[in-house]
């Protein structure tokens, strides 16, 4: 069962942490990969090692020259995230599969590289509009934050057919039915 990788991708505000979050609280099988990124903690909430590894520029690229990422790119002007290898080996050691909440780009990037070891399900709203109002409820968007997140958004909206499954969360408790459903089918399949 260990060995396997659970990819949880989606738009900023699409309800992909909210996700990972359940099925991990439910699923003690289950080990969170936790990213590298160089961006600064949001509030006094985020911990380096349990939400990030919170990375200088300088330290994220000795990691890129030393080949230490499974994949790693720059999401926001000088705010790079990626994937380590060596949080990838500390979970499958505790013999749990792996499960992912990275960035479209970056959930791409983890199916190539696991390829049929992985499940990469994209999330997303019904709609744009439904979009901007989680993020503006999550009260952390500037009105020009928000504008970027909406035009990457889109973008990343045109990438969903790389996925092995698309999960529409419009009604929360029925997306993480859902998401239990597809972890329960991958983590038995051959």
């Amino acid at each position: 069962m260990a060995g396997k990788a659970l990819i949880f991708s989606a738009p900023s505000g699409s309800g992909k942490t909210t996700i990972v979050k359940h099925l991990l609280k439910h699923n003690p099988d289950l080990g969170f990969s936790i990213s590298a990124s160089t961006r600064d903690k949001r509030g006094r909430t985020e911990e380096h090692g349990k939400d990030y590894y919170f990375l200088t520029p300088e330290d994220f690229k000795r990691k890129i020259d030393g080949n230490e990422f499974i994949e790693w790119e720059e999401v926001y002007a000088g705010n790079f995230y990626g994937t380590l290898k060596v949080e990838i080996e500390r979970i499958w050691s505790e013999g749990k599969n792996v499960i992912f909440d990275v960035d479209v780009k970056g959930g791409i990037n983890l199916k190539k590289y696991f390829g049929d070891k992985a499940l990469a399900v994209f999330v997303k709203v019904p709609s744009m509009d439904v979009l901007k109002a989680r993020l503006q409820e999550r009260g952390t968007e500037t009105e020009e934050s928000l504008s970027r997140r909406i035009f990457k958004a889109k973008f990343e909206m045109t990438f969903q057919d790389k996925f092995d499954v698309v999960l529409v969360n419009e009604e929360l408790d029925k997306s993480l039915r859902e998401a239990q459903r597809l972890y329960d089918d991958f983590k038995v399949k051959p």
